[in-house]
């Protein structure tokens, strides 16, 4: 009985051990800074901003984020020139599936950030398809008002919590 209890206590240190995520947030493997760089791939193993197939170009170059009026999710014409040009890239680079995420601003209840996140999602989703993306590479999510870029009570800060984001990942299912 005694071998049994020290056996159990060894296989539940194991498991906590596992469990342990000392730097959620921060710099450690898979928080920002780490080497997943929140894309869901190294970019490091990629190349930078300058190589034409990297995910820092994609970010830095053509864009990851288009921009929303208040409850809409209409694109725009400045975002609809961003999508445009990821379309391109994807329709170039086709190792890379995305997801695109749906944001909303705090104003207004949980339930319909949500869905207006998701109207957002599909919207960006249905241009990339309109441009040739192949549909089983795009996968939509919503946070509504969950995720915020800033915390903020002013319309300048609302604005830039208005988005939807095109997060890559390698493995397309094209």
């Amino acid at each position: 009985m005694q071998m049994m209890t020290k056996a159990l206590m060894v296989v539940a240190a194991f498991g906590l051990a596992a469990c342990n995520n000392p730097d959620r947030f921060g710099g450690g493997p898979g928080g920002p800074g780490g080497p997943l760089n929140g894309t869901g791939i190294d970019g490091s193993t990629l190349g930078g901003p300058n190589d034409p197939r990297s995910v820092a170009y994609f970010n830095q170059t053509i864009g990851d984020r288009v921009f929303f009026a208040v409850d809409q999710s209409t694109l725009s014409p400045e975002a609809t020139a961003t999508l445009m040009q990821q379309a391109q890239w994807l329709n170039t680079n086709t190792d890379y599936a995305v997801i695109v995420e749906g944001h909303a601003d705090e104003q207004g209840t949980r339930e319909y950030n949500l869905a207006l996140g998701a109207r957002r999602a599909s919207a960006v989703q249905n241009y990339l398809i309109s441009q040739g993306v192949s549909p089983n590479r795009i996968r939509t999510v919503s946070y509504g008002k969950e995720r915020p870029v800033e915390v903020c009570s002013d319309e300048a800060c609302y604005s830039r919590n208005r988005r939807a984001v095109t997060v890559l990942s390698m493995g397309a299912g094209a």
